[in-house]
């Protein structure tokens, strides 16, 4: 009798469905595009990657992200690539501290965006000098890549007035005369500038060749960019600027079955998060390939391996 009621709670168990994994999508404030994207591809996990489910997280950003990747408290995160590179390696901010991150794919490329006011007399980069302006908020890569263009072209904190806002405080500062100018390092057209251009007439300050340049010098993942003509409301020319690609990352200890079925599910559905944000047109195989900086999850390898693609030897671990 024992034996059959073992039998008959084996038999149970064995009929409860597992209980799906929840997993967290580390992603940035809700004024960028990490956020948007970020819950896109948490529907997107939902509906196609079997027993699991995601959540997308606000968080300070790409420093933060790295760190809540490096602990395991985040299952993926989107960060910018010298960010990533960064906590890979131990450098900057994570100094003696590397991270255990692979990579999944590059999936579009942040542009940095300067926003003032029109007629704020602020037409150039070092126009900003004895100004008030938001680099980004603390732990962003927007305040990694503000302080390095800036740094590169010879301007410091000390030649600014510097504030550490987010996307959204940038723009209302913006728009209430707080500040001069503000950093955005996120996937064009964002919602918080659009929001701002809607109220007041806006203007991008254009990097020049020169400033590009010296910009690349100081920072290899850095390259040439321009925002589009139309790209915000009264924004009638290109403007010449610098992008970085932002990459979604795992801890190395993701199960590679796992990583397998998220980067698969991501291109192949692709139209789903383009549906959520303008950025994922960007969301290609051919982008990521190119464009990470570190090496990749092997669940992600045997996705790229199984389509036939061509996959450069530092993207291996």
């Amino acid at each position: 009798m024992r034996r059959l009621f073992m039998s008959v709670a084996i038999a149970l168990a064995m009929a409860v469905p597992a209980k799906a994994q929840d997993l967290s999508i580390a992603t940035g404030g809700t004024g960028g595009t990490y956020y948007p994207y970020g819950g896109g591809l948490a529907e997107l996990i939902g509906r196609h990657v079997e027993g699991a489910s995601a959540t997308a997280e606000v968080t300070g950003a790409s420093v933060e992200n790295m760190a809540l990747i490096s602990r395991q408290d985040a299952d993926l995160a989107i960060a910018l690539a010298d960010t990533v590179l960064a906590g890979y390696e131990g450098t900057g901010a994570f100094e003696g501290r590397a991270v255990d991150a692979r990579a999944l794919a590059s999936i579009y490329p942040n542009a940095i965006q300067i926003v003032t006011l029109e007629g704020s007399g602020i037409e150039s980069l070092s126009d900003l000098k004895g100004k008030r302006v938001s680099v980004g908020a603390p732990g962003s890569g927007t305040e990694v890549n503000a302080r390095r263009i800036l740094e590169a072209n010879g301007i410091t904190y000390d030649d600014i007035e510097e504030q550490r806002l987010n996307f959204n405080e940038t723009a209302d500062a913006l728009r209430n005369g707080d500040i001069d100018a503000g950093f955005w390092s996120v996937g064009p057209p964002t919602s918080s500038i659009m929001n701002l251009a809607a109220t007041r007439d806006i203007a991008l300050v254009p990097l020049s060749e020169q400033e590009v340049a010296a910009a690349q010098e100081a920072e290899p993942v850095f390259s040439a960019y321009t925002l589009r003509e139309g790209i915000y409301e009264g924004i009638e020319q290109p403007v010449p600027t610098i992008a970085v690609p932002n990459v979604l990352v795992v801890n190395a200890a993701m199960d590679e079955d796992l990583a397998y079925q998220i980067t698969k599910n991501m291109f192949e559905n692709v139209d789903e998060l383009i549906a959520v944000h303008p950025a994922a047109n960007d969301t290609t195989v051919e982008f990521a390939l190119n464009s990470t900086p570190i090496p990749m999850h092997p669940g992600a390898l045997r996705y790229y391996e199984e389509i036939g693609a061509d996959i450069p030897d530092d993207l291996r671990p």
